[in-house]
């Protein structure tokens, strides 16, 4: 029996919907631990849940902030 793998998609990251933290901080240049505290307040725009522990950040909505905010 062979085991026969599909090769993984690369998606650009300026083409995905979310990101994880670590894509966010790469794509942002702000640090992880920056951007864990910005994904814990409340009501954060670009924060979305995955199942009860996973979060990722919305491309779209944390390139928003970023160009509306002065300092973070």
């Amino acid at each position: 029996m062979q085991n026969i793998h599909k090769p993984k998609a690369v998606v650009p990251i300026e083409q995905k919907v979310a990101l994880t933290k670590y894509e966010a901080a790469e794509y942002s240049n702000i640090g992880i631990n920056k951007i864990e505290a910005m994904l814990r307040e409340p009501n954060c725009p670009f924060v979305l849940y995955v199942g009860p522990n996973k979060k990722l950040v919305k491309r779209k909505e944390f390139e928003e902030f970023i160009s509306a905010s002065l300092i973070i």
